[in-house]
């Protein structure tokens, strides 16, 4: 039992017998102490004076009594107003950090056969165009809260769903039809995503001029969109591959062959992986049976067109298009489709879908609709909805070709990594082989820490630049301060002084050692905290304040020069336990921390 579990009881003892009441665990709120008081835990007496009859400093006077006179560990108190400030003394800390210590799985929960299995949705890209800034949030997003889920106990599959088919990778086909001279990535140097990519940015630039000019012809915008003979060419090849054309069916593979393997290599530089990927090109025809269904049992309705709808104004919401009058579906509908297939294939406790907050309708659509269709998972359906990424120019636009390709992002990120990690030599003791691992590994823990930081629900602007700073609330900091710990722990083993499994229990420590091992110990607070609210920046924000605490307390207090033997070997077992959390809260971010810089 941890000492707030311990407090808690105490505390509850002491209210039953200085006022004769049972109260709730609800009813006790205990925090960490303010940083400007003395004290480690503070409990708020405000919800207790009903049961006191008393007013808050008498109330917190009487408990502190009680607790310092029946816990040994209970150091002092204090009052200010209605809060009891406590402090714990030396002894309990020591203890506390042996346990960590001797725990390598502290912090987190095991996965065991009684675990629920929730599935993680992210990434579910296009096929017409590469990874941009947008998509590395995701994707980054999705792949912590995984591992964030899993470290609370939970099994995870991760997936991602493939926009493989419809209107958008018709445009890129039909410009390298008309315009590709049989370019392939092997013989322009291109990678396949960036390539298709292309032609899909050619698309709307030649789209774009035929509207205009149809609208200095006298029609309105809307209908010299409908006219425009490119988006015609493009409709008409979506109707051909749902109905199956060989050669359109060939094309669309070929292309789409391209995108994949571009595809998995950025994947693969930013360390993400999947454990199952459905295609909507295998599940859009479920989805349309589901549609067919709901119209035949009167749960949807047809229009003179042909087209489905569903009437969802009792929600208070909007008519909502299911199938277009070609018999072509729509997003929702190869949802519906993919949730089905994805629901038989695993026994689903929870689908968690890590889409932008541009999708809220759609989800809350979604929902309503599989409820409809009478699947029970339609109402437990989350999404994980997540603000935008702008740059400090502003918006980015995949049609106009302005979006940050999330591999050009890579590469400029590990070329800032190495410009300053030169400067501020950084890897003047390292091998060349180890100062590129270096280097990269610095790259990448700075954009993903500077994209996690952040509140998920929030829109962020990503700023490269500052994001490589060795100062301040990045993960260049974190990965510097693991390594300075490394390092003293490196030069403690030269100096051949081995840690004891046991800590002398009468060391007397200070405050901001003290401090430390709470801190240290909240780590499993925190993991529970940031699964239970599915926010991945309470891990990151932590890590941060533990790196910035071990620091001052690394300038102020000499571990290896101690002439205390018993202080000196609590520092070394703190430090080497700081590095050890440290390095696990930055995995559960996908980021890796080096052994020396």
């Amino acid at each position: 039992m941890n000492i707030e579990n311990k407090l808690q009881e105490h505390i509850i003892e002491a209210i039953k017998e200085l006022y004769k009441a049972d109260v709730d665990l609800s009813v006790i709120t205990l925090q960490k102490t303010k940083k400007e008081f003395k004290g480690h835990y503070t409990l708020v007496t405000f919800p207790l004076l009903k049961i006191s009859k008393k007013n808050p400093e008498q109330t917190a006077r009487e408990i502190g009594s009680y607790l310092s006179e029946k816990l040994p560990f209970i150091s002092e108190f204090n009052v200010i107003k209605g809060f009891l400030n406590m402090c714990v003394s030396s002894q309990i800390w020591i203890g506390e950090l042996e346990e960590i210590n001797n725990n390598p799985d502290f912090g987190f929960t095991p996965v065991t056969d009684r675990s629920p299995l929730y599935m993680v949705e992210y990434s579910s890209p296009n096929t017409n165009k590469p990874l941009h800034l947008g998509h590395v949030r995701n994707n980054l997003l999705g792949h912590s809260l995984s591992e964030i889920l899993k470290a609370n106990g939970i099994k995870v599959v991760k997936t991602t769903l493939v926009n493989d088919r419809g209107i958008h990778i018709c445009k890129s086909m039909v410009a390298w039809k008309k315009w590709g001279n049989s370019e392939t990535p092997q013989s322009s140097g291109k990678k396949g995503d960036h390539l298709v990519g292309d032609y899909y940015v050619l698309f709307e630039k030649n789209y774009k001029a035929e509207v205009e000019e149809l609208m200095q012809q006298g029609l309105s915008r809307e209908e010299a969109e409908k006219k425009s003979p490119l988006m015609q060419e493009a409709r008409e090849m979506l109707r051909l591959w749902e109905a199956g054309d060989p050669e359109v069916i060939s094309l669309w593979k070929m292309m789409n062959e391209w995108v994949y393997a571009g595809f998995d290599e950025t994947y693969q530089r930013l360390g993400i992986t999947f454990d199952k990927i459905y295609y909507e090109s295998q599940t859009y025809l479920v989805g349309k049976e589901m549609v067919l269904r709901g119209l035949k049992e009167g749960l949807f309705y047809q229009k003179e067109d042909g087209s489905v709808w569903v009437d969802l104004t009792s929600y208070g919401l909007d008519h909502k298009l299911l199938l277009r009058a070609d018999g072509t579906s729509v997003y929702i509908t190869q949802d519906i489709g993919t949730a089905k297939l994805r629901f038989d294939d695993y026994p689903i406790d929870k689908m968690i879908y890590v889409v932008g907050n541009e999708q809220n309708y759609h989800f809350q659509v979604l929902a309503i609709l599989l409820d409809m269709l009478g699947f029970k998972f339609g109402k437990g359906l989350l999404h994980f909805s997540y603000g935008m990424v702008e740059l400090p120019e502003g918006k980015m636009k995949s049609r106009e070709g302005t979006v940050v390709d999330a591999d050009d992002l890579i590469d400029e990120m590990i070329d800032t990594a190495r410009e300053i990690s030169q400067e501020l030599g950084k890897l003047d003791e390292c091998t060349p082989e180890e100062a590129e691992q270096i280097v990269t590994m610095i790259g990448m823990g700075a954009l993903k820490y500077f994209i996690l930081k952040v509140d998920p629900k929030k829109n962020m602007t990503f700023d490269p630049k500052e994001s490589i700073d060795f100062d301040g609330n990045t993960g260049p900091f974190i990965q510097y301060t693991h390594a300075r710990i490394k390092s003293v722990l490196r030069k403690a083993t030269e100096q051949a002084i081995e840690l004891p499994e046991k800590l002398d229990p009468s060391t007397s420590l200070s405050e901001k050692e003290e401090g430390l091992v709470q801190l240290l110990a909240n780590f499993a607070d925190i993991v529970k905290q940031a699964g239970e609210e599915y926010n991945i920046s309470l891990i990151a924000n932590y890590v941060y304040d533990l790196a910035k605490e071990y620091n001052q307390f690394y300038h102020d207090f000499p571990i290896l020069r101690e002439e205390n033997p018993a202080l000196r070997n609590f520092r070394l077992m703190l430090s080497k336990n700081i590095a050890a959390i440290i390095q696990k809260g930055m995995s559960l971010l996908g980021i890796d921390v080096p052994e020396r810089m």
